[in-house]
């Protein structure tokens, strides 16, 4: 999904160093989604004070709404994409060759590298969309890797009375996903039923963080509800959750990150200049640097104007 906005926005992303063992409650911001008419997303990650959690730097949260979803090639680098539905079929065709169904419970990983493009239509009538996009950065060493898509159907999971964790990419509670990472990292959808209590283990190096998508969960004592994310820091050895309703949940976590980055539209770079050449060459039209989607023509999504500023990375306060 594009990371389009009304008018570009200047979301630089950058990491620091460990933070303690925290418990900080952060609300997400109401934006309008490009290439989706109408449809309002909670945009969770990067937030002012908190670019990234582990290399996630990047988090939607859209639906539950009647929409459908149109959005044309459009252009990343230096990042791997995850489209997560709940609800809704989606269809996507990249510059790689790919043209498959994204469907709900299925992981759908796109790693951009040195540039790829992709599009992303629903399926069948109007459906209810609702879902996450998140976005991993990739580490300087793998930032210009040779772009590639994979399908993963059968995610592994952690199981315990009225609790399922869905292992995305990582590893929890000896749970691990086959999923291609280029630095530590953890994404797991979990799902708990009335009156379930579970303690989850966690990696101490590992910052963490939680979004609930539905339903009403306690999280180490802070309740929470869908909208805002609970940063966690590092430190944490254990996770407790206990949900008074059914609720579902997003845990994310990683590494903290080591390198500067600066994100402009739905580009990753590490300074001013590889977001500049980016925009030239999708604006351009270069056939090496991100390819063609089938199926689309000449449609495809224009870049928006560069500020009139060099674009700087945001530091975690």
């Amino acid at each position: 999904m594009s990371n389009l906005e009304n008018r570009p926005a200047l979301t630089p992303c950058s990491s620091a160093a460990e933070a303690e063992a925290v418990a900080e409650v952060l609300p997400a911001r109401r934006v309008p989604l490009g290439g989706v008419r109408g449809l309002q997303v909670d945009r969770v990650l990067p937030q002012r004070a908190l670019p990234t959690v582990g290399a996630w730097c990047f988090l939607d949260r859209f639906g539950p709404e009647s929409a459908r979803m149109r959005v044309l090639p459009h252009p990343h680098i230096g990042l791997q994409t995850v489209t997560w539905p709940l609800s809704g079929d989606i269809r996507h065709r990249d510059s790689v060759g790919s043209d498959v169904l994204v469907r709900p419970g299925q992981l759908n990983l796109m790693t951009a590298g040195r540039g790829v493009s992709h599009s992303e239509f629903s399926v069948g009538e109007t459906p209810v969309l609702h879902g996450l996009q998140l976005w991993a950065a990739l580490p300087a060493a793998h930032a210009r890797v040779e772009p590639a898509f994979e399908q993963h159907t059968d995610l592994p999971r952690y199981v315990e009375a009225g609790t399922v964790a869905v292992v995305l990419m990582g590893e929890l509670a000896g749970a691990a996903s086959r999923a291609t990472t280029h630095s530590p990292l953890l994404a797991a959808d979990v799902t708990l039923s009335v009156g379930a209590a579970t303690t989850l283990p966690l990696r101490p190096d590992f910052e963490h963080a939680v979004l609930v998508v539905d339903g009403a969960v306690t999280v180490d004592g802070t309740e929470l509800s869908p909208g805002p994310l609970l940063y966690l820091g590092t430190g944490r050895t254990e996770l407790t959750f206990t949900a008074s309703e059914p609720a579902r949940l997003m845990l994310l976590g990683g590494e903290p990150f080591p390198d500067d980055l600066v994100m402009w539209w739905n580009f990753v770079g590490r300074d001013h200049d590889d977001i500049a050449a980016a925009r030239a060459d999708w604006e351009g039209r270069d056939p090496a640097r991100f390819g063609h989607v089938s199926g689309h023509g000449d449609e495809r999504i224009p870049a928006p104007e560069l500020p009139g500023v060099r674009l700087t990375p945001r530091r975690r306060r």
